[in-house]
């Protein structure tokens, strides 16, 4: 793919949704924080239902900490691997506090020694919450960035650094959540509804689907 089609791809992408975000709920970094732990492998929607009770009562480190194991898994009894998840937690609540000031850091390097914290979450947080121009590539990412040869890997750390050199400057700030959007909605993985696509031109997909069918009943004398 080249250059000028990407441009393309970012530029209509950027003009369907100027101001793309995450879809997890959260109003600090402490807050994305423990919404993108808690994201693993759960949707972002029973992470928000979980978060709504969760962070009226405890949205710092001190406070998810007073909670203890059995009061945070009460709150997020609902998401998978709750347990092991709230264990990640409270281990990173208690670094935020002894080695950040009870803070989030805003390095790769400081996250990634956060426990549950690989790659794709600490760009998730740099990117969201702190504005670095990162590409956190998750399974939508991944999949769009194949299938349409907008930056093709085989491994989740090539497709991101080809992202990363490829997406023209003035949209990687935003690159992530529109492809991740996109891969969720659109560029589905079982059927990506092409028919509705607003980059299927400079899509280089070579199995475009087509529009569906009309409905088993359509054209049937009504009673």
């Amino acid at each position: 793919m080249n250059t000028a089609k990407r441009r393309e791809i970012f530029r209509r992408l950027a003009e369907a949704n100027p101001a793309p975000t995450t879809e997890l709920h959260y109003r600090t970094p402490f807050e994305l924080l423990v919404a993108v732990l808690l994201s693993a492998q759960a949707t972002d929607k029973g992470v928000n239902l979980a978060t709504a009770k969760l962070f009226p009562v405890a949205n710092t480190p001190d406070k998810i900490l007073a909670l203890g194991q059995d009061g945070l898994e009460s709150y997020i009894k609902t998401i998978g691997l709750y347990r092991s998840k709230a264990r990640h937690l409270l281990t990173t609540c208690e670094i935020l506090l002894r080695e950040h000031g009870g803070e989030v850091p805003n390095q790769r390097e400081a996250l990634e020694t956060l426990p549950g914290v690989g790659r794709k979450t600490a760009n998730v947080v740099l990117n969201t919450a702190f504005g670095h121009p990162t590409i956190a590539v998750d399974t939508h990412i991944f999949r769009v960035a194949n299938r349409t040869g907008l930056a093709p890997g085989k491994t989740v750390l090539e497709v991101e650094k080809k992202l990363l050199k490829h997406v023209p400057a003035e949209f990687k700030q935003d690159a992530h959540h529109w492809l991740i959007l996109h891969g969720r909605y659109v560029c589905k993985a079982r059927k990506p509804e092409c028919w509705r696509c607003l980059i299927a031109d400079r899509c280089e997909y070579p199995d475009k689907s087509p529009p569906p069918g009309p409905s088993a009943t359509a054209g049937k004398p009504s009673k």
